[in-house]
């Protein structure tokens, strides 16, 4: 049985891929590694190649999800996306930007069973445009 980390990780990945998908966006990669780390997501629409940083995290006294996204991430998720388009250089006309979308759960959960984490309150929040090529990181 995969650790609750790893269940509620895919979870998550798995509903923002559904949200972005009902938004009109297409998965293009998902799980994308390269030396310097991984993305989450890739989706793209007509114009835009989106990078999906996607993080849940249940109830704790540390950082929410959001604040867990350090800018030493940032750093090796820009690093990845040169890759990802070195790769796929036909996503080179796009608008590119990096999204992150995180689960706050508002309990804590077993380690030992199965969850269905649709069945416990979460807040939701998307943050589009939360850092790009071209600018400052910025600390979520």
């Amino acid at each position: 049985m995969a650790r609750i980390t790893q269940q509620l990780g895919q979870w998550a990945e798995q509903q923002a891929r559904i949200l972005l998908e009902q938004h009109g966006f297409h998965c293009v990669a998902q799980n994308f590694h390269s030396r310097y780390g991984e993305l989450d997501l890739v989706v793209c629409n007509a114009s835009e190649l989106i990078f999906v940083e996607v993080k849940a995290r249940a109830k704790t006294q540390y950082a929410s999800a959001v604040e867990s996204i350090s800018i030493l991430k940032q750093k090796k998720m820009l690093k990845t996306a040169y890759c990802f388009l070195q790769q796929h250089p036909e996503f080179m006309p796009y608008y590119y930007r990096f999204d992150v979308i995180c689960y706050d759960f508002k309990q804590q959960f077993a380690k030992t069973i199965q969850h269905d984490f649709c069945n416990y309150p979460y807040d939701l929040q998307w943050i589009e445009n939360a850092f790009t090529f071209d600018q400052e990181l910025i600390n979520l």
